[in-house]
């Protein structure tokens, strides 16, 4: 497994490694919805994000992670961030997750494409043998994204993380293997096709 930076591009979206010119685009996308308030997650305030760079810098030089702002390609405006993580090269396995996307954002194409084309990326280039999910038990929205990407639950990891605000953290495995990536590639690309590349309605 070759990690690089790499632009991922289709389905209406776009997925540049993450760079500072990206941070002004990524705080107003936080903004909308102030996405670092939900308790469900782990997005970070506008303000730290040089840090958030930071910390994605480091991981990619150690190999671990890869980073992307997510650009919608029509309007080429910074929607979000996503990246791989926990990268195991050596048993071809890693984690897809630190996903936030603005509000404005959701329920569009952008999630499903940036899905999508890390997937193939995953399985097709690095040829993974296993993709993951982690997200919060009490997150039922992420829960059912994921499970409609075609990954399986696995289990329930108990006291897995200490949150922000000091809850003990219930968290979700689920999986992808790459004998399951075929099926599910097919399933994602009929969702887009038809027509769940929908653009937000206009402010």
């Amino acid at each position: 497994m070759n990690i690089e930076k790499i632009t991922l591009h289709g389905a209406g979206v776009r997925l540049e490694p993450l760079a500072a010119s990206h941070l002004p685009g990524l705080a107003a996308a936080i903004r909308d919805g102030q996405l670092w308030q939900l308790p469900v997650t782990s997005v970070p305030h506008p303000d730290d994000l040089p840090a958030f760079l930071e910390q994605a810098e480091a991981q990619f030089r150690g190999g671990h992670e890869l980073a992307f702002a997510t650009l919608d390609s029509a309007s080429g405006q910074v929607v979000g961030s996503t990246r791989f993580r926990n990268i195991e090269a050596a048993h071809r396995r890693l984690e897809i997750g630190f996903t936030f996307i603005a509000r404005t954002w959701q329920r569009s194409h952008v999630n499903t494409a940036a899905k999508y084309l890390m997937l193939q990326h995953a399985f097709e280039h690095w040829q993974c043998n296993r993709v993951e999910w982690l997200t919060d038990f009490l997150n039922h929205s992420s829960r059912a994204a994921i499970a409609r990407l075609g990954a399986q639950q696995e289990g329930i990891l108990r006291s897995h993380m200490l949150m922000r605000d000091g809850r003990r953290r219930d968290s979700v495995i689920f999986s992808l293997l790459a004998a399951e990536w075929p099926a599910a590639r097919a399933r994602l690309a009929a969702r887009l096709d038809a027509g769940s590349r929908t653009l937000p309605p206009s402010p």
